[in-house]
Parts: structure tokens; sequence; C-alpha cells
């Protein structure tokens, strides 16, 4: 499968994982309806076991695809999981209103004069807009602040939630501020790690999001910064596919880094340092979601 090939697993952790990997997970099965596409799947996309079963996430890819032009992206467990877990938390099927964009499909949306961000987060596959009945909306919406694990959008007038696994933010259509062209120059750029939960010297896939701006420079060394140390501890960083070197890895949207090293943590985030001269807005740092080694 397309996604396989990309997942770093050992196999002892494989054997052992029964909990997801994930601090925020469903209940290993999706039950999500597209209405742009008239399309309904039903999967099951983890075993008992903790592992993932890529075709049935295959399954959830194509039902997630532009309703223009039939386009998908790329899609991660971290983002079939908190699909999973608002499919929990409602108790009912997910109504899907827009899954994946393309760019151009993206651009269309925009050109109408409807909102969308200039580098929306659907156009790489994280974002998805759900309906859900009215009595639900505030509830989920609230639900999804106090978990501080994602982006999260509240329409009540036209009745769903965006939901996304980028950054942890919040607004209503009075302060989404889609039309300012936040991420432009690399400024709001930043990194996923393949899982959460990781044993001690387990290597980490990292994929860059928001890259508006490529290539970025990225040291072949990173920190390991535990909550409450500023310090952290250094980590081998090489990119997927390509040689060792001595300069900055040149990374873009579809570049996969591998960070060896990671000492054990309870909670902690990897943090990128970018190569100078640093382009437009591009950040001095870049930082990935919280993860645990142990």
């Amino acid at each position: 499968m397309r996604l396989a090939g990309l997942l770093v697993l050992s196999a002892a952790v494989v054997a052992a994982a029964a909990e997801p990997r994930f601090f925020v997970a469903g209940d290993g099965t999706l039950d999500i309806a597209s209405k742009p596409l008239g399309e309904h799947v039903t999967v099951r996309y983890r075993r008992d076991d903790g592992t993932y079963d890529y075709e049935a996430i295959e399954r959830i890819r194509h039902i997630l695809r532009c309703r223009g032009d039939g386009y998908e992206a790329e899609i991660t467990p971290r983002f079939v999981e908190l699909l999973g877990y608002m499919n929990v938390r409602s108790g009912r099927p997910l109504a899907l209103l827009s899954g994946s964009r393309s760019p151009v499909y993206n651009d269309g949306i925009r050109q109408r004069g409807l909102p969308a961000a200039r580098d929306s987060l659907h156009t790489e596959g994280i974002a998805a807009d759900l309906a859900f009945p009215r009595a639900q909306l505030e509830p989920l919406w609230l639900g999804i602040r106090d978990l501080d694990c994602c982006g999260a959008g509240y329409y009540p007038k036209e009745g769903f939630l965006h939901v996304d696994v980028g950054k942890p933010r919040y607004w209503e259509p009075s302060t989404s501020r889609v039309d300012e062209n936040l991420s432009a120059g690399n400024a709001r750029v930043f990194a996923r790690t393949d899982y959460d939960r990781y044993v001690r010297g387990e290597m980490m896939l990292v994929r860059l999001y928001a890259v508006t701006l490529p290539p970025i420079g990225l040291e072949r060394t990173a920190r390991l910064v535990a909550e409450g140390d500023g310090r952290g501890s250094t980590v081998t960083v090489e990119q997927v596919g390509a040689p060792g070197g001595s300069g900055c890895i040149q990374a873009d949207r579809t570049t996969r880094l591998l960070v060896k090293g990671a000492p054990a943590v309870a909670r902690g985030r990897i943090v990128f340092t970018t190569c100078a001269p640093r382009a437009e807005r591009t950040p001095a740092t870049v930082e990935t979601n919280p993860v645990s080694l142990h």
C-alpha cells in the first residue's frame, strides 16, 4: 500500500501495541457518509493489536476525495483517528461536507467568494468539514478545544464543524481570518510525527505541513524538549530516500524526515531548527505535536 511504506515500526512495538498510538483516537472503526458524493463507508481501520488496516484507510481516503475533480490527498492514521474520535463523541455516522481539495478546486472556492483559506489544510489531506445536528455543534467544538490538539472551526449558521490535525487553534466565522493568507511565506509551517506514543530509541517519521514557500532548510540535528525543560536532548535528523550529508536538508511538502536517537520522555516535542538565510516569514524553529517515549 502507498501508506504502509512510509511508517517506521519495530516488530516489538507492533506486537505490544494494544492501545492507540495517538493521544486522541477513536475506537478503531469509522462510519462516514459523503453528502456531495452520495457515498457511505463503514470500516474497521485499527486492529485489536493496535496496527492499522491500510486497505480500510485507503477506502477512507477515497471517500474523502475532492468533490470537484476527484483529487485524493495523502491521508495519515493521525487524521483517521481524529475522525474516529468525532464519530465516537457524536454517537452517529459522520456527515462529510468537504474532505480533500485539490489546490485548483480550493482556488475556485475562493474565486466564488466563499470562505476558504488560500493554503487550506484541506489541500494536504488533514482537514474535513462535518455536519452535525445543531444541538451537538457547540459541545463538540468545545470538546475539541479542551483537547488542545487540533484545529476546530465552529459554523453554527451553516451547521458544521471544521476539524484538522494542524496546530491547536479555534475559531468562529467572525474570527476565521481566511482572507488574510496567514500561512504565506512559511509563516505557519508545522510538523507532525507518524504517531504520538513510542518506545525509547524508536525512529520517528515526521512530515511537514503548511510549507508555502519551499524549500525550507533544516539542520540535521534537532532537540527533543520535554515539557518544563527548555534545553532538551539532541536527536539526529535524516531525510527519507536521500543520502546523508553535512549541509542543510532542503525540505518541502513531500519531504519525510526520520528522527533517531530519542531518549525516554513522558511528554515532549521535537524542535527542528531552520537554516539561515530564511525566506520571508520562515520561523527559526519548527515544532511537532507532543510525543511520549517509554
